[in-house]
């Protein structure tokens, strides 16, 4: 159940009464209901043209043909789908907004960041996408014929608590589209992953309402000091440990966190600079 007044909090869309599930013997405009939520939460509320609509796969959903499962895999490997949230984004916010919108929350751990980048490396975009399509998570809260949605909002078995206030790091309001959210491009998560603590939540007034976001990357204050013990170069068997400190601003964290990942380095602490 989402938490107490949940109307007042931005959230009430989410709600299990407002889970779209295509049922047996379902109508042509329930597929068109489907179809509708499918692109609202893969694309983020993104403002969707005619020209853009998957109309092939759609015509495959409507007869049959394939599952709701598979007309979300459909879009979410689309050229559309890459040109809004992969190609101008740094790969973080990529997964970031891929846990988002496939598995309805946000990443818990780094582990799960450094996880989705490796796939990607070895295997590529599309078998990263399968990855969250085809995990026992999804199967377990969506099945063949349930439209993915915000469940990270919900207490619910297998979900952990930080993952409730990760969520508001990544959501901006049920009318906000993540492509309209500031900075849009940087991770929003990564100081949190990275030092493994709870992302802050704070309230709001608009307009006589109490609603609740994530702090802001301003917020985080200006330079990080990374502590970090150096890989053997080359895959070789590393002698002696060798220490280095980087000093980057918060937009560069996730870049260099990646960097030091490939390079085999290993993050001891990171503390403001």
């Amino acid at each position: 159940m989402a938490i107490s007044a949940a109307s007042r909090l931005g959230i009430s869309a989410f709600d299990e009464n407002n889970i779209v599930e295509l049922r047996p013997n379902w109508s042509k405009e329930e597929a068109k209901v489907a179809i509708s939520t499918v692109y609202r939460q893969v694309l983020g509320n993104d403002h969707l043209m005619n020209s853009e609509r998957l109309t092939s796969a759609e015509s495959l959903l409507a007869d049959g043909s394939i599952s709701v499962r598979e007309f979300v895999r459909a879009v979410a490997k689309s050229e559309l789908y890459k040109s809004k949230f992969f190609y101008n984004n740094y790969h973080p916010r990529t997964i970031e907004l891929n846990f988002k919108h496939l598995l309805g929350r946000a990443p818990y751990d780094e582990a799960e960041i450094v996880e989705h980048l490796d796939l990607y490396q070895n295997e590529g975009f599309e078998a990263d996408i399968d990855s969250y399509i085809d995990s026992d998570e999804y199967v377990r809260n969506f099945g063949d014929n349930i439209v993915p949605y915000y469940r990270g909002f919900s207490t619910q078995k297998g979900q952990k608590t930080v993952g409730f206030t990760r969520m508001f790091q990544l959501y901006q309001g049920y009318a906000n589209s993540d492509r309209a959210q500031g900075n849009t491009g940087s991770p929003r998560l990564t100081y949190d992953l990275a030092r493994n603590m709870a992302t802050p939540v704070r309230t709001s007034e608009v307009k006589d309402k109490t609603s609740l976001s994530g702090t802001t990357t301003t917020e985080r204050g200006n330079l990080y000091r990374l502590r970090v013990t150096q890989g053997a170069p080359g895959g070789k068997a590393q002698l002696r440990r060798s220490l280095k400190e980087y000093v980057v601003p918060y937009e560069r964290l996730s870049a260099t966190l990646q960097k030091i990942n490939k390079q085999g380095g290993r993050v001891l602490n990171i503390t403001n600079a």
